[in-house]
């Protein structure tokens, strides 16, 4: 049986009451029950987080929820389940392979699922074995340190790198290649350093990376801000050195600089969003593409995804689908440039 969803923090979890309640007048005024039959988004339904609690994905499966609650207030809530094994790879050959679907599964994926697609890491499946329905927000990279550390700004890692790169040990969920390795990766290209030098070690998960900067395991984390800013709020002791972002970000990381701001151009933009089977239904998939689209658009739903520590991005349908096939493209050559092995699919 699918796991519950672990319940937000007291404050988030007011302000999403706050804000269904607002919603689900309206909602239900727009979705009579004649209009729901057969409606796989009204269904019992489960939203897979492929990592350990805690990280991105189960960010991104509770944002789902409260998001799908609000526009199908009659629904039962989405069920998360966690599916760890290699940082999406197991849950995305599950449905490659058919071990796992139907028309009530939804995957969190992220920009790291598609790095790892571009680069064959999620076996020899090709793109058009899964559906994609929504992106629900985006995030961005973070670098941060426990605040216990001698590393006061993001120049003092890159001075450290720089003196000797072994001495610098990296940290964040993902192995060889993926999203947070590159993170690490081209701040360590940035100091004038071969990131084949570096030292970094692979977590199931953000959750499991930060909990191993806490106990001082590894030195510099290169998450993304959500899953660590949402540590901080539970009493981590963090330290944030930068944000890899375009420009400062808004909210409660206003006063966090930029990584370009500190001299190393360095931006990594986190998309999250959800994935089904090509083999379920087609219906099914209509139905769940318009439940997300109907969140995406609903007021109040940048109130929401700022809860989380997200940014609007609403992409489904083509414009999901070429946005996909873009980044693809973006990360095999990146793959390329940094000299990393891919894998034919």
């Amino acid at each position: 049986m699918p796991s519950a969803p672990r319940p937000l923090p007291t404050l988030h979890r007011r302000r999403a009451l706050q804000w269904l309640a607002a919603l689900a007048g309206t909602s239900a005024a727009a979705h009579t029950p004649a209009a729901w039959a057969a409606d796989a988004s009204l269904e019992p339904a489960e939203c897979i987080a492929p990592s350990r609690p805690g990280g991105g994905f189960d960010l991104t499966c509770g944002l789902a929820t409260q998001a799908v609650q609000a526009v199908r207030p009659a629904r039962p809530p989405l069920h998360t389940r966690y599916l760890p094994g290699g940082i999406g790879a197991m849950a995305f050959d599950q449905i490659a392979t058919g071990r796992l679907g139907g028309p009530g599964t939804l995957v969190a994926f992220s920009s790291g699922s598609l790095l790892n697609i571009a680069q064959g890491r999620f076996g020899p499946h090709p793109v058009s074995a899964v559906r994609w329905i929504a992106t629900l927000g985006t995030d961005y990279g973070v670098v941060a340190v426990h605040r216990d550390s001698p590393h006061q700004r993001l120049q003092d890692v890159v001075a450290a790198l720089r003196k000797d790169p072994a001495r610098v040990v990296f940290g964040a969920g993902g192995t060889l290649g993926s999203q947070d390795w590159m993170k690490a990766a081209l701040l360590t290209r940035a100091a004038g350093q071969d990131p084949k030098r570096m030292r970094f070690v692979s977590f199931e998960g953000g959750g499991e990376a930060l909990k191993a900067l806490r106990g001082g395991h590894i030195g510099v984390f290169t998450g993304d801000a959500a899953e660590a800013r949402q540590a901080l709020d539970k009493g981590a002791p963090l330290r944030f050195l930068a944000v890899l972002a375009q420009a400062r970000l808004p909210g409660a990381l206003a006063d966090l600089p930029t990584a370009r701001e500190q001299g190393v151009d360095l931006v990594w933009p986190t998309v999250r969003g959800l994935y089904m089977a090509a083999s379920a239904p087609d219906a099914a998939v209509r139905a769940w593409v318009a439940a997300f689209a109907d969140a995406l658009a609903a007021p109040g739903y940048a109130a929401l995804c700022s809860q989380y520590g997200l940014y609007p991005f609403a992409r489904t349908g083509a414009a999901l689908e070429e946005f996909v096939q873009r980044s693809l493209a973006d990360y095999r050559q990146l793959a390329q440039e940094l000299g990393l092995r891919s894998w034919p699919r």
